[in-house]
């Protein structure tokens, strides 16, 4: 009996043991297969880019942004959106094998064209602490806060958080009010050119450019051979003509002289006492300050401030984390990039 007993219990180990390495056996495969439909989204992602998402059930950019509303601030039957303006203002796509494609501009511009689309919306405030990006970049998202509020029945407010130089400075000028932190920096308000050249470098170690051209001008600023004054005053003409697009605007905006706004435009960086005293700001003051000007310019008591999310899922995370990718200064030195950007 003692003998058959013993018998017994080894047999229920052992059918414990199998149960216990079928179970392992189980979380193994499951994880494996998550982990090939990672990699295939991310693939999938990378071969087809937007056109996959649009098959996907995704958005074109022109449509309607699919964003969740958060309660951030306040209360009230009218709305206001908080939006953060963050980082270098540049159109640029961080995509790779498990994170889809990511634009930051692009990120924004769909926010205020959600805000818009919704008539509940009062008013925006734009937080800011950047200091500026492309020309192109920055005016495109200067353009829709002018669309944002030109029938007047909308206000946007910019709240300077740290930091509103350049282009980041040419957007919050078309605001309605001004509101900058007291340790914070505004101004430089100017053009950059730049490109890197490696001609000498090239001599020294024995390399050498061969370029094949149709026009006298079509490799300007090739990197392989140097730049003649007329090359110069060329590119020289080009940057003026974007400057004085920002010192209009910014006159415009903030409702100064042009002669006073290009006094100071030549890329002088400022604090917030100084920019309030130049009229570059309207107040300095933080964020609770920046929320009552926008109830105070909109003529209401409530306000409810939210903000916006993505519509989440798989996507949506690994979109989010490419977020968090630190921008390449090599990249942005990669090709010319006509900018009003403050770079110490």
């Amino acid at each position: 009996m003692a003998l058959q007993e013993r018998t017994v219990g080894k047999d229920q180990g052992g059918q414990s043991g199998c149960r216990k390495a079928c179970l392992v056996m189980l979380l193994v495969g499951v994880a494996a297969f998550a982990m090939l439909g990672i990699l295939g989204i991310g693939l999938l992602s990378v071969v087809f880019g937007s056109d996959w998402k649009l098959r996907a059930g995704g958005y074109p950019e022109d449509e309607r942004p699919r964003l969740r509303e958060r309660w951030s601030y306040g209360s009230g039957t009218a709305k206001a959106v908080r939006l953060p303006l963050e980082g270098l203002i540049i159109h640029e796509r961080k995509s790779g094998l498990l994170v889809p494609q990511f634009d930051r501009v692009e990120a924004v511009l769909r926010q205020i064209r959600a805000a818009a689309a919704d008539v509940a919306v009062r008013g925006m405030l734009l937080e800011v602490q950047s200091p500026g990006g492309s020309v192109s970049a920055c005016d495109e998202i200067r353009e829709q806060l002018h669309r944002f509020r030109e029938d007047g029945r909308r206000k946007v407010v910019v709240w300077v958080r740290g930091l509103a130089a350049s282009g980041a400075y040419y957007i919050a000028s078309e605001a309605d009010w001004i509101v900058a932190q007291p340790g914070s920096l505004v101004g430089s308000i100017g053009v950059l050119l730049s490109a890197l050249n490696w001609s000498q470098l090239g001599e020294k170690i024995g390399v050498t450019d061969v370029t094949v051209k149709s026009g006298r001008y079509k490799d300007l600023l090739n990197p392989f051979r140097g730049v003649s004054p007329e090359e110069l005053q060329m590119l020289q003409a080009v940057v003026d003509s974007a400057h004085e697009m920002f010192v209009r605007h910014v006159a415009v905006g903030r409702k100064l002289e042009l002669a006073r706004v290009a006094r100071i435009a030549d890329g002088r960086i400022v604090t917030a006492r100084r920019a309030e005293e130049l009229g570059l700001v309207d107040e300095v003051g933080y964020w609770p300050l920046a929320a009552r000007r926008l109830r105070e310019l909109l003529g209401i008591e409530g306000l409810k401030v939210i903000r916006y999310e993505g519509s989440g899922g798989l996507l949506q995370l690994l979109a989010a984390a490419g977020r968090g990718l630190p921008f390449s200064s090599v990249e942005f030195t990669r090709e010319p990039r006509l900018l009003f950007l403050w770079r110490p």
